[in-house]
C-alpha cells in the first residue's frame, strides 16, 4: 500500500464507510478506488483527491499533503527571492502605467495621489495572493525545479 492510500483507507474505516458508499459519493468506480487504496494505481491526480475529500468529508489541503502535491509545512509560505523579484517588477510596471500623463481617471478626473497608493497597496496584496495560491498547488517534484 502506498502512504496516500493507506491514510484514505484509515479515515473511511474510521468513519464506518464501504469502499462501495465513498465510490458512490465520489463519483470514482470503487475498483479505482480500491486500486488507490491497495497502492496499485498510486497517487490520483488533484481533482480525484478532491472529490475523495468530499465523499469522505475530510480536509482537502490533508489529502493535498500526504499525496505529496503540498509540502508538509505551513501553507502561508514566504515568497522565495525570485518570487520578491517578480512581485517588484509587476509592481513597478504598475506604477508606471499610474505615473503616465494620460494614467488613470477616475470619473474623468485624475486620480489623486492617495488613490494611486491605495491602488498600489492593493495590487501588491493581490499578486501576493496569487503568487501564494500558484506556488500551493504546484506539485512538490516540480517546484523545486522553479527557484
Amino acid at each position: 500500500m502506498t502512504e496516500f492510500g493507506t491514510y484514505i483507507k484509515k479515515i473511511r474505516e474510521s468513519k464506518n464507510l464501504t469502499l462501495n458508499q465513498v465510490a458512490l459519493y465520489s463519483e470514482i468506480s470503487a475498483a479505482q478506488l480500491s486500486r488507490i487504496e491497495t497502492g496499485k494505481r498510486g497517487v490520483p491526480k488533484p481533482t480525484t483527491i478532491k472529490k475523495i475529500a468530499e465523499a469522505l468529508k475530510t480536509d482537502y489541503d490533508q489529502l493535498m499533503k500526504v499525496a505529496g502535491y503540498l509540502e508538509e509545512t505551513s501553507t502561508k509560505s514566504t515568497p522565495s527571492t525570485k518570487d520578491e523579484k517578480d512581485i517588484a517588477k509587476r509592481m513597478e510596471k504598475i506604477r508606471q502605467d499610474l505615473s503616465e500623463d494620460d494614467g488613470y481617471m477616475l470619473m474623468g478626473e485624475p486620480i489623486s495621489e492617495e488613490a494611486k497608493e491605495s491602488i498600489m497597496d492593493a495590487m501588491e496584496y493581490a499578486i501576493r495572493q496569487a503568487t501564494r495560491i500558484n506556488k500551493k498547488y504546484i506539485p512538490k517534484k516540480y517546484r523545486d525545479k522553479q527557484d
